[in-house]
């Protein structure tokens, strides 16, 4: 095991020397962090003890160094920057929060997330979109099957069309019962969101599957036209994959 303490000439730990000429490890590391490098103390990386930063900083952990010598970090280099001044000066960052907020969860610095979380960008996502969407049952798994529908009809069409069916309580689902049980007849796929107790907003609920599906990198948006009858159109959307 290599110790950061007492490394070899080639390792990226500089040397300083004292006034009587005694030559003398400096703090100072260099860093390449997915291609891109930074400069910093061990003091700041050790900054704060549980960290992922910490750990791999450490005298007794063992160091992956890149071609020149420098401790090398399989991660994205262009949100480190601004983890490492927050280590450095406590500034928080103002641009890309999710990405750095990915990145600080990464590297375990618990305060960073703490204030990151507390951010509108942050707390919208984490504590509003996402406790809303627990409300829903199989939200995440429906969204899974609406996509492999998708990609089943893609082959030689410019669209996809899927069907979805979404009842909001028992009463809902009492009522779309003879409409799914008719469309499985006819072998139409319907994916089915519901029922939930908590009070959601069917079109709060539509803009989330819509939004998750286009993060995924898809081209898609919903519509409200059912082949159904009126009094059961209300519960049906279609949403429209586009592939080229």
């Amino acid at each position: 095991m290599m110790s950061l303490t007492s490394a070899p000439d080639s390792r990226p730990l500089r040397r300083a020397v004292t006034p009587t000429g005694r030559r003398t490890e400096s703090p100072v590391v260099e860093l390449n962090v997915g291609g891109e490098l930074y400069t910093t103390t061990l003091g700041t990386l050790r900054k704060l003890p549980g960290s992922k930063l910490t750990e791999m900083f450490s005298s007794s952990a063992k160091a992956c160094l890149d071609a020149e010598g420098r401790f090398f970090i399989d991660r994205c280099g262009t949100y480190f920057g601004p983890i490492l001044e927050y280590m450095r000066s406590g500034q928080l960052p103002t641009q890309h929060i999710p990405e750095v907020y990915r990145e600080a969860q990464f590297y375990k610095i618990k305060p960073l997330i703490k204030l990151l979380e507390d951010m509108p960008q942050i707390f919208g996502e984490q504590v509003a979109r996402k406790q809303f969407l627990l409300q829903v049952p199989g939200y995440s798994e429906n969204l899974e099957l609406m996509v492999r529908l998708a990609r089943a009809e893609a082959v030689a069409a410019r669209c996809s069309r899927v069907l979805v069916c979404l009842v909001q309580n028992e009463k809902d689902d009492a009522n779309c019962a003879d409409a799914l049980r008719s469309l499985e007849a006819d072998k139409r796929s319907v994916v089915k969101f519901g029922p939930w107790k908590a009070a959601l907003d069917i079109r709060d609920l539509l803009d989330c599957m819509n939004m998750d599906i286009k993060a995924q990198g898809y081209q898609v948006h919903y519509s409200h036209n059912s082949p159904l009858p009126a009094k059961v159109s209300d519960y049906f959307y279609t949403f429209s994959f586009s592939w080229w």
